[in-house]
């Protein structure tokens, strides 16, 4: 399964840097700070890396929060057999 997900990484990695390479003519980014001229290439690697980042960060605090939620209603449970019991 690890020797699929290296493969599949690789492919697009290599797609990446093909799109990188024939992608070179240069564009502005005016930040409020400051003004950026980069190349489109690395303009796109930014965009598909912060959209991963943020994709991946929104899907980890979706299953934390159900853990979460889950781990609540299973104490409340306990408490209440607990209680019950006694």
């Amino acid at each position: 399964m690890r020797l699929l997900v290296i493969l599949i990484l690789l492919v697009f990695a290599a797609a990446g840097i093909v799109v990188g390479a024939l992608n070179a003519d240069m564009v502005n980014y005016d930040l409020v700070l400051a003004r950026v001229h980069v190349p489109k290439g690395a303009a796109l690697l930014c965009a598909l890396v912060i959209g991963w980042l943020l994709g991946g960060l929104t899907a980890w605090l979706g299953v934390i929060t159900r853990q979460r939620r889950e781990r609540r209603r299973q104490l409340r449970d306990n408490e209440k057999k607990l209680s019950a019991a006694a």
